[in-house]
C-alpha cells in the first residue's frame, strides 16, 4: 500500500486529514468527513485494502458523531474517519460495504437513535421492542461537551529548560590572600 497515494485520495472526500502518533493514540490518522463522504469513503478504504475495526457513536456538540475505524489488512496502519449526522439524525449506511458495520450500525441506532439510511435491516439488535424510542446514550443538552472538547489534543511542548547561571568564584578569605602575596 502506498499510503501518500491513499492519502491523496483521502483529500478528495475529505474536509481535514491529520497525521496522529500511533504511540501516543492507538491510530495514525484522522480523517474528517461530510455525512455525504461516508460511503465513497468506505469504499475506497474496502479498494486500498483496510477493514472495519469498529463503528461507534459520540453524542456532542453541534451533533452526534459517528466515528469509524478502519485498520489495514497488510501494513500497520489505522484510519479514524469522523463524519456529523445530518439534521435529521441520518448517515449513510455502509452495510453493504462492509458486511460487519450491520450490527455495528444497529447497536449505534439502539443507543443512539441514528438512522442509517438504506440499511437492510436496521430493526434493534441489543434493546427491546418496546424500547426503541429509550435511546440511553443520548445526553441532555446542558451536559453536551462541545466536540474539541473530547478529541485528543496534541501534547503540549515541553518547555525549554532554562539557563543555569554560571557560578560565581568564591571570595578567598583574607588570610588566604595574605599567604598567597607573602
Amino acid at each position: 500500500m502506498d499510503i501518500n497515494k491513499v492519502k491523496g485520495q483521502w483529500q478528495n472526500l475529505s474536509t481535514v486529514i491529520e497525521d496522529i502518533d500511533y504511540s501516543v493514540s492507538g491510530h495514525d490518522y484522522n480523517v474528517c468527513l461530510d455525512h455525504e463522504k461516508v460511503r465513497d469513503f468506505a469504499a475506497l478504504m474496502l479498494e486500498e485494502g483496510f477493514y472495519l475495526v469498529a463503528l461507534m457513536a459520540v453524542h456532542v456538540s453541534p451533533a452526534i458523531e459517528v466515528v469509524y475505524q478502519f485498520a489495514h489488512f497488510e501494513t500497520r496502519c489505522r484510519v479514524l474517519a469522523r463524519a456529523f449526522v445530518d439534521d435529521n439524525g441520518e448517515i449513510p449506511t455502509i452495510s453493504d460495504i462492509y458486511q460487519g458495520a450491520n450490527w455495528h450500525e444497529r447497536e449505534t441506532r439502539d443507543f443512539h437513535g441514528i438512522v442509517f439510511v438504506d440499511h437492510p435491516y436496521l430493526h434493534p439488535l441489543i434493546l427491546a421492542e418496546e424500547d426503541v424510542d429509550l435511546k440511553p446514550l443520548l445526553k441532555e443538552e446542558a451536559n453536551l461537551k462541545d466536540v474539541a472538547a473530547v478529541r485528543r489534543q496534541p501534547p503540549e511542548p515541553a518547555p525549554e529548560p532554562k539557563a543555569k547561571p554560571e557560578p560565581k568564584p568564591e571570595a578567598k578569605p583574607e588570610a588566604v590572600k595574605s599567604q598567597e602575596q607573602s
